[in-house]
Parts: C-alpha cells; structure tokens; sequence
C-alpha cells in the first residue's frame, strides 16, 4: 500500500491530498479482500473463478505500480529512511510475529516457529516493500529500468531455488510493476481522464471476464499470484519468461482500465483511501477467523445468493477496517512513531546535504 503522503502535485495544493489515488486505494483494498473472500468457492462457480482470475490480474499490481509511483522520490535520505523503517520494517515485524501466533490457533499448529525471515500470509507485501524502496536509488540511474525489471522478473521464474526467505519468487516477479510505477509521472494519470480512454475500460474489462471465464477450466491461475517457478508450477522452463511477460502486458492493461473508471472527485469513500494498509493487514485476520470456524461449510454460501452475500460482507468489513476509527486504535502497530529510537538531524547537517 502507498505511503500515507501522496498527492498530485498538479492537482492537489499543499498540504492537500489527491483525492483520485485516495478512491483508487479503497477500490483496489476492496478487491484484495473480496478476491481472498471467494477463495473457498472457487471449486464451485466457474463465474467465481472467472471473477477471481480477473481481479487477481488487478488488485496487486496496482497497489505495486501506485507504490511504485509514489516512491519516486525515496534517495535514502535519513527521513525517509526513518519513514522506511517506521512504516515498513517495523509493521512487518509486529504483523509477522502476530500472524504466527493466530495462524497457531486458526491452524491448530502451536509449535510454528516465528521467523522474520519466511513472510506469513500478507506480509509478504511488506518485505517486498522494502526491498524495492531500498533499490529505488538503482532503478532511478538505470538507462532502461523498465526492460532490466521484467528481464530479472523473467529469469526468476526459470529458477526453483530461489528458496521462500523474504518472499523473493514474489518480489523479483512483481518487481517490473513497481518500476513501472517508478517510471510514470503526473501527467500520464491525466491521461486516463480523456473521454476514449474511459469508454473503453469498462468493455475492456468485461472483455477479460469473458476470456477469463472461457480459460478457467483449462488455464493454471497460479501464475497470478508471482509465487512460483515454472517448474513448480508444472510447466516448461520457457514458459516461465513467456508467461511472466504476457501477464505483465495483460495486467499493464487491465490496471489501466481500472484506475480510467476511478473518480477523480472527493466521494464518501476518498477518506479510506488511506487507511488501506490498516484494511490490507487486518483483514487477513478475519479471514482466518472465517476458515478456522469452517464458515464456507455452510451450503447456501456456494449458491449465488451466497456468493454475492460472501462479497458484499467481504467488502463491508474491509471498509470498516479502513475506518479512522480503527486507524486510531491500530496506529501503534502500523504507523508506529518512535522518535526516541532516531538522531534529530541537525540544520546545518540537512542543509548541507
């Protein structure tokens, strides 16, 4: 999830933030957790799977590329190294530490070791956060960062070796969207605002359902989620690169198509926008919850009538985790402030860098 700091410098004045990536924040949170939600019904809906391929092709990637975007200007200067360890490192290693001793219970497995080193569900996101940030000085230099990111993305998938420390599988194949994010400016958002581009992302998208619903029954939707090698996917080594490239594409495309359809006005739901990492973080525990009190067993939740219920609880409690509210209660674990554990930058010092 994007830093809390962001705006629009062409759009939004000092001080203020951009209400369009604040409504594209909420409506991607709300996917992550809806998507999450139809998990268990997957193996009965062909719709469902349908749905859950297209929104996976979605949700990740933009959060990757917003990030991205906003992370153009980390240099590795003291504050925001300060605000990388604060708002990154540190949230990974509470939520780390307390998804393992939940998923102890959920899981019914009290010896699972606590490791800072393997992610455990969703903070996977938060390690691959930092190492890309901490790279941005890199990706920033190079002459094509954009080819030398899907190349390393690319390669990765060829080797079934790379191990599950810190996630890497994941953060080398999503790495290309985050220097795509790093690569855009303000003025290729303005872009998605012309009347051609909006028209068209809504059949676009209605498009990859269809196509999405048509391979369902044939296709390996692992792939989405950038975990795995091809080998361990059961494929070719050369259809690792291939697939990795075309997906990149394919995604490129259908994020573009999303954020074309997010508003660019203040809404009800702009002021959620951010607290999406409160809404990414804490839901993974309700869904946990959901899971170990067998919830999906119930008959009526495979049904239509059940699957749209399914979505529209999954949506409603993800909004409510995004809530001011429970920023304030859950602001220690997530935007911790220790000011007590960092040197004050003297004036003249930051002068002189």
């Amino acid at each position: 999830m994007p830093a809390p700091s962001e705006r629009r410098p062409e759009t939004a004045g000092a001080g203020q933030r951009d209400a369009f990536f604040d409504n594209a924040k909420y409506l991607a949170i709300v996917l992550v957790a809806v998507g999450h939600s139809w998990e268990p019904l997957r193996s009965d809906s062909r719709a469902v799977t349908a749905l859950y391929m297209t929104v996976y092709a979605v949700h990740m990637p933009a959060f990757i590329i917003l990030s991205g975007y906003f992370s153009r200007g980390f240099d590795a200067a003291p504050r925001r190294v300060r605000r990388l360890v604060t708002g990154v490192a540190l949230p990974y290693v509470v939520f780390e530490v307390a998804y393992t001793l939940f998923t102890r219970w959920t899981d019914n497995a009290p010896d699972r070791p606590i490791t800072l080193l393997e992610p455990l569900y969703l903070t996977w996101f938060l390690a691959a956060l930092f190492i890309w940030r901490l790279t941005t000085p890199l990706w920033r230099t190079l002459r094509w960062p954009l080819p030398t990111a899907l190349a390393v993305a690319m390669l990765a998938t060829l080797s079934p070796d790379i191990g599950e420390d810190l996630d890497l599988q994941r953060v080398l194949q999503f790495l290309p969207y985050f220097v795509l994010g790093l690569c855009l400016r303000p003025e290729h958002f303005g872009l998605l605002r012309r009347r051609a581009v909006r028209a068209a992302a809504l059949p676009v998208l209605a498009s990859a359902c269809v196509l999405a619903y048509r391979a369902a029954p044939r296709v390996n939707y692992g792939w989405l989620f950038h975990r795995d090698s091809a080998q361990e996917l059961g494929a070719a080594p050369w259809a690792g690169p291939a697939t990795t490239l075309a997906l990149f594409g394919c995604s490129a495309v259908l994020v573009t198509c999303f954020l074309a359809l997010v508003p660019a006005r203040r809404t009800w739901f702009t002021v959620l926008g951010s607290g999406t990492l409160y809404g990414y973080l804490l839901h993974g525990f309700v869904v946990q919850s959901v899971n170990h009190w067998h919830v999906y067993d119930q008959a009526w939740l495979h049904s239509p009538s059940g699957e749209i219920a399914v979505t529209v609880v999954a949506a409603s409690v993800v909004t409510v985790l995004c809530t001011p509210a429970v920023r304030r209660v859950f602001r220690f674990a997530v935007e911790p402030r220790l000011p007590w554990a960092f040197r004050r930058t003297e004036p003249g010092e930051a002068r002189k860098r």
